[in-house]
């Protein structure tokens, strides 16, 4: 049986720290499923069809990584994809905190669905697409932290945005 993980997150936008998850946990599960969410306690910058977009496009050297979004319940969308395991992303002891009540919560709505938690590369720990999206804004150097077609996409959004709408994301 193939080993099925779904790897989920708001990606907003998509980094090499993401990037750094998903490439290793490529090499682990035979199919990856890049799960995009609407996370209702943030406001996106980017649609979820451009998140959708972006990731497929940095992915692409993936074959076996799959980009879709989903609603509902992370643990509906696993078992309707066959996945065993949730794939998760740590930078630091204080996402472990969060991390452990979501994982709690999925165990008991499904124990057979387990979580791996996989430690991103020491040099994107202190990253964050909220911090991407705060250096972009004011036109920081962002070459390092997200893929080139991210920075574009990036500059392009904070171009297009109004002197109010760039200060409310």
């Amino acid at each position: 049986m193939a080993s099925i993980a779904v790897c989920p997150g708001s990606f907003d936008p998509v980094t090499y720290g993401h990037l750094d998850i998903i490439r290793r946990g490529a090499k682990v599960f035979d199919q990856v499923y890049v799960a995009v969410l609407n996370n209702s306690s943030k406001k996106p910058l980017f649609s979820v069809e451009e998140r959708i977009e972006l990731l497929r496009e940095v992915t692409r050297p993936f074959p076996n990584v799959i980009v879709e979004s989903f609603h509902g319940l992370l643990v509906d969308y696993a078992r309707s994809k066959n996945a065993s395991a949730i794939l998760r992303g740590l930078r630091a002891v204080s996402d472990f905190e969060y991390e452990m009540q979501i994982t709690s919560m999925n165990r008991v709505l499904d124990e057979n669905i387990e979580t791996f938690f996989m430690m991103t590369n020491s040099q994107y720990a202190f990253l964050s697409s909220s911090i991407v999206k705060e250096v972009a804004k004011y036109n920081g150097n962002i070459s390092d932290l997200v893929p080139p077609v991210v920075e574009e996409a990036l500059r392009k959004k904070f171009a297009s945005l109004t002197s109010n709408e760039r200060n409310e994301s």
